[in-house]
């Protein structure tokens, strides 16, 4: 009688053991052994091979054609035409740029239209901003780069009162207070080159390239008043002050040399 209970309590021992075993010494197979792992194409950004260069500019975070331009002193729509960018706001950060005319493009016209039947590569203007000229104008050529685009006449772009100067790393221009809807008017002759609100910080902003050294830019404009490839004479009204994109009324004014800001002050005559 007693030595089947005994046999019972062996039995299921040897069972429990046997499981123990079975359960801890099961291999963990790797299915991923000896499979080498798939390659990953990774294709150069745009331009890749031109990062360094004089002449092409490495997008950075936060870029946008507009700003290129402005910074490089070029025509967005020319920066685009050299890249083949049909739709330009699809750009990214490490891609390069050419910011010259390359070789073969003469240096007779700043800017060309685009021509008929192209992609159209204007940005998406919010409702009331100025619309660009139909891309069949053919804009004057401005002229040639020589030792006169120094003298481009300057005068002043507002009535008002300067509220703060030029400062390179705080202020890239001059801002002159006054009421909404004053006259802004083209501190030059040149061309429309941009005219919108797409550049964040400016509001409504146009922006005048007066030969190929000199660009000027009006920000926070309540009203504009000027196309794309419009040329403008000087002292002719292109937009109504405003606090676009401002906490308060002012005319934000640059002048850009070369696509680098300077302090208007040396360059407007002195009141």
């Amino acid at each position: 009688m007693l030595a089947l209970p005994c046999a019972l309590a062996a039995a299921l021992l040897l069972v429990a053991g046997c499981g123990s075993r079975s359960l801890n010494s099961a291999p963990v197979e790797d299915r991923n052994a000896g499979l080498s792992r798939p390659s990953v194409d990774v294709k150069p950004l745009p331009g890749a091979e031109n990062a360094g260069k004089p002449g092409y500019y490495m997008v950075r975070p936060g870029d946008t054609m507009i700003r290129i331009g402005l910074e490089n002193g070029q025509n967005w729509r020319d920066i685009a035409r050299w890249n083949g960018l049909e739709n330009p706001n699809l750009i990214e950060v490490g891609q390069v740029l050419r910011v010259v005319p390359p070789a073969s493009e003469s240096a007779h016209a700043v800017t060309r239209p685009v021509t008929p039947g192209s992609v159209a590569i204007a940005p998406v203007l919010s409702p009331g901003a100025a619309r660009p000229a139909p891309v069949n104008s053919v804009p004057v050529p401005l002229p040639l780069a020589t030792g006169s685009d120094e003298d481009v006449g300057w005068i002043w772009p507002a009535q008002g009162t300067l509220v703060a100067g030029f400062d390179e790393a705080k202020n890239k221009g001059l801002d002159i207070s006054g009421k909404a809807g004053a006259p802004v008017v083209a501190s030059a002759d040149g061309r429309v080159v941009y005219a919108g609100d797409s550049l964040r910080g400016y509001g409504n902003l146009v922006i005048l390239k007066h030969n190929n050294t000199f660009m000027s830019a009006y920000a926070h404009n309540k009203t504009l008043l000027v196309k794309e490839d419009q040329t403008v004479k000087k002292g002719q009204k292109i937009a109504e002050m405003g606090n676009s994109d401002s906490e308060k009324v002012k005319l934000h004014f640059e002048i850009r040399r070369q696509g680098k800001p300077v302090d208007p002050a040396k360059y407007l005559p002195a009141k």
